[in-house]
């Protein structure tokens, strides 16, 4: 496949890391030099320094034989331009934009999106993206990261195992045994920072993070088992009172049951919009790292806090401020991956890394055949997949034991018509049945052959 990637920012450069590595023909865009060089340096791509949405620029690329287009830039408006010039000039088949402003994402003017306005095929919001992974991590306080597979009826949840983990030190294929009728597995640990797939017969040790794929109706066992409790959030505290933390406040609002939310927004018309569009929920004009503002929000009584500013650095010591006044949960909106490592020795319980979020999203509509859904793992170390099998995949008709996975691949579910099963070496996989697999990023383009994802199917 033949895809031009406009904007060579963290999320263009992400994507190019992915696509390139998968055996794609991968054309990156910028009018900055230097990103275009860092691209090509590193990645097996093309590189084409110029302004995406000049139809010359995009001729250079390739577009007149491309088969996609991911406009990514910083301007919302270069990225609309850009899909227009895609379409109109060059007929490219499927285009991608990501796009900020709220007013390009009211539902009231989605026709502006249509073939003959502006032909986007899909429109990625990063911040609507992040807010609904917030509402996620508020779901799971006991994870500190989650998505949802197979409409709902499967979750994935990392979580962080402490001493009094019940099941430390147990071989994965005894617990097994021990919870026979419990629908999860353990598809991916990272230990010591590193991460991998483990074996049957690998331990769990404290302060390993491991990714649980589990039904809906057995997570609060699931969590159980691994030394973490559920408990509702009724009370939250929001730092930011922009496009996310707006998002996140609305979302509460609209939900069935009750959740007591405060915001906390340092720019006054920032917070006067906060307060304007919310009906039920309070907006308190300061900073989220003020003491006495802090209390104010009645901090020590909220379940959790959700640092959601546009600086990492702001929303960490919110969270660490939080938590010092009595918060037993804080959740930290993080851009910068590096920064990650920091959020266990400062105790951040969670966070939300919108780099990710957005390349996930991107990443499923690419990957738009019989691939339903894509989760990308820590700084794009690993991939979860949700796809339905094809008859002329080559694991269509076999069991789980003598599909030839790689090592870096476990099966995490799979779907039989209306049931979520989990999976054993026995399950025989069918036509037509949908699996959730954890991959390391290096085995990914053989799980997309075993999956007999091509271009046939786009």
């Amino acid at each position: 496949m033949k895809v031009i990637i406009c904007g060579a920012g963290q999320v263009g450069w992400q994507i190019a890391r992915h696509l390139s590595g998968e055996n794609n023909a991968v054309t990156v865009v910028d009018n900055n030099p230097d990103l275009v060089a860092r691209a090509t340096e590193t990645l097996d791509v093309q590189g084409i320094t110029g302004n995406a949405s000049y139809p010359d620029i995009l001729d250079a690329a390739g577009a007149r034989d491309a088969d996609m287009i991911i406009a990514a830039t910083f301007s919302d408006e270069v990225n609309m331009v850009t899909c227009q010039v895609a379409h109109s000039v060059f007929a490219v088949p499927r285009k991608i934009a990501r796009l900020r402003a709220q007013s390009y994402l009211n539902a009231i003017y989605s026709d502006l999106y249509r073939r003959d306005h502006l032909p986007i095929d899909v429109v990625i919001s990063p911040e609507r993206e992040v807010a609904e992974a917030a509402l996620q991590r508020l779901a799971s306080p006991a994870a500190f990261d989650t998505e949802s597979f197979m409409g709902g009826e499967m979750q994935l949840l990392g979580i962080q195992l402490d001493e009094d983990c019940p099941v430390l030190n147990t071989p994965l294929r005894q617990l097994t045994d021990l919870f026979s009728t419990l629908r999860a597995t353990v598809v991916g640990v990272r230990r010591k920072r590193t991460l991998f797939a483990p074996d049957a017969g690998d331990q769990l040790f404290a302060e390993d993070q491991i990714y649980l794929a589990t039904h809906r109706e057995d997570m609060t066992r699931s969590l159980e088992i691994f030394g973490k409790t559920h408990k509702k959030q009724e009370r939250v505290v929001v730092v930011g009172g922009g496009n996310v933390g707006l998002a996140v406040a609305k979302a509460l609002e609209s939900r069935t049951e009750r959740v007591r939310a405060k915001v906390i927004e340092k720019n006054r018309r920032c917070a006067e919009l906060a307060a304007d569009a919310l009906e039920r929920t309070i907006v308190l004009h300061g900073d989220g790292l003020n003491g006495d503002l802090l209390q104010e929000a009645n901090i020590s009584r909220a379940d959790a806090v959700l640092a959601v500013t546009d600086d990492d650095k702001t929303n960490m010591l919110a969270a660490v401020r939080a938590k010092s006044e009595g918060c037993p949960m804080a959740i930290c909106l993080i851009n910068d991956p590096t920064l990650i490592p920091l959020m266990a020795p400062l105790g951040i319980d969670a966070y939300i890394n919108p780099r990710a979020t957005t390349v996930s999203s991107i990443l499923r509509h690419v990957r738009h055949g019989r691939v339903r859904q894509i989760y990308s793992i820590g700084d794009a170390e690993a991939e979860v997949i949700e796809a339905q099998v094809l008859s002329t995949s080559p694991i269509a008709g076999q069991t789980i034991r003598d599909i030839g996975f790689p090592e870096g691949v476990l099966v995490g579910a799979i779907q039989k018509g209306q049931t979520v099963q989990r999976p054993i070496g026995a399950t025989r996989v069918e036509e037509g049945d949908v699996i959730v697999i954890f991959a390391m990023a290096s085995d990914v383009p053989e799980v997309e052959r075993l999956l007999q994802v091509s271009i046939t199917f786009f």
